[in-house]
C-alpha cells in the first residue's frame, strides 16, 4: 500500500484554512447583557430627532467611510418609522433610507428598509440590541449580498453605541462604528 505524503499536507493545510477562517467571525451572546442598565428602550430611544456619527472600516482597518446620520423618528400606528438621512466626508454610500420596524407578540421587532434584501429581525437583551438583515451593499459599481450583524448598546436615554459587523461567507468584512445621540 502506497501512502501520499501529500494528501495529509492537503488536509492539513484545508483544516488550518477553515480554522482561521472561523476565527474572523465575531460572535456576541446577547444574554450577557440582560441585567445590565440602562434597559436600551428602542421605541423610546428614537421617538423624535436623532443624529448618529459613524464610520466604516474594511479588513485592514483603514476608514473607508464617514459619515453623520440625521434620523426623524415617529411612531405610526403601532410601527416605528426611522427617516435616514446620510451625509458622507468620506466614501458613497445611500443618501436615504427609511426603516419600519414593528414589534411582535414574543417581543422581538421584525424591520423593512428599501435596500434590505429580507425582513431584519431584531432582539432586545436589556442594556443591548440585536438586529440582523441582509443587505445588498453597492461596493464600486459592484452589488453584493451581505450579512449585518447589528449591536446597539445604551449609556443613559440620550445616548447610545453601535457596532454592525458586515459578513460574507460568515466572515467580516467591514466593521461599522456609530455614536447616535437623541436631539
Amino acid at each position: 500500500m502506497v501512502i501520499d505524503v501529500n494528501i495529509f499536507k492537503r488536509i492539513g493545510l484545508a483544516l488550518t484554512a477553515m480554522v482561521g477562517l472561523s476565527a474572523c467571525g465575531i460572535t456576541i451572546d446577547g444574554n450577557q447583557y440582560k441585567a445590565q442598565s440602562p434597559a436600551f428602550e428602542l421605541e423610546a430611544f428614537f421617538d423624535g430627532k436623532v443624529t448618529a456619527w459613524g464610520i466604516v472600516q474594511n479588513r485592514s482597518g483603514e476608514i473607508v467611510q464617514r459619515f453623520i446620520v440625521d434620523i426623524d423618528g415617529s411612531m405610526q400606528d403601532d410601527v416605528l418609522v426611522l427617516d435616514e438621512t446620510f451625509t458622507y466626508q468620506l466614501g458613497e454610500g445611500p443618501t436615504k433610507r427609511i426603516w419600519r420596524l414593528t414589534k411582535n407578540a414574543d417581543g422581538t421587532y421584525t424591520g423593512q428598509a428599501g435596500d434590505i434584501a429580507v425582513p431584519a429581525t431584531g432582539t432586545s437583551f436589556g442594556n443591548a440590541f440585536n438586529f440582523v438583515y441582509e443587505m445588498d451593499l453597492e461596493v464600486d459599481g459592484t452589488s453584493y449580498r451581505v450579512n449585518f450583524d447589528d449591536w446597539f448598546w445604551a449609556f443613559d436615554e440620550n445616548t447610545m453605541m453601535n457596532r454592525s459587523y458586515i459578513k460574507k461567507f460568515g466572515i467580516v468584512m467591514a466593521e461599522v462604528t456609530i455614536f447616535m445621540q437623541k436631539q
